[in-house]
């Protein structure tokens, strides 16, 4: 089995789960790519962020559909809070709050 060249975030490194997928067509591998880092980087890390398996599964396979529909993010998140080159926007550490408190 050889791996398909898959560019990664900036921050995240591809998960075997989401290369899987993404390496499946190879119309989904041109929109990935097609994408900037930044939002590659925010789907790898929303997929991560996933606390249940059920979860990560369904985030995969949406990052594979929100990318045929056009979508460049993903959708209903806040983003990437692991970046070190900006600091966490103030709308950013709200929710974050939000999230904590629940």
């Amino acid at each position: 089995m050889s791996l398909k060249k898959i560019s990664g975030g900036t921050v995240h490194k591809m998960p075997p789960d989401l290369r899987k997928v993404l390496t499946s067509d190879p119309k989904v591998l041109m929109l990935w790519e097609g994408i900037t880092p930044l939002a590659r980087n925010e789907f790898i890390c929303w997929v991560e962020n996933a606390k249940l398996i059920e979860t990560r599964a369904r985030r995969v396979q949406r990052t594979y559909d929100e990318l045929l529909e056009g979508k460049r993010r993903p959708c209903c998140w806040v983003g990437c809070t692991h970046r070190v080159d900006k600091p966490v926007s103030r709308s950013v550490r709200w929710v974050l709050g939000k999230q904590k408190k629940s």
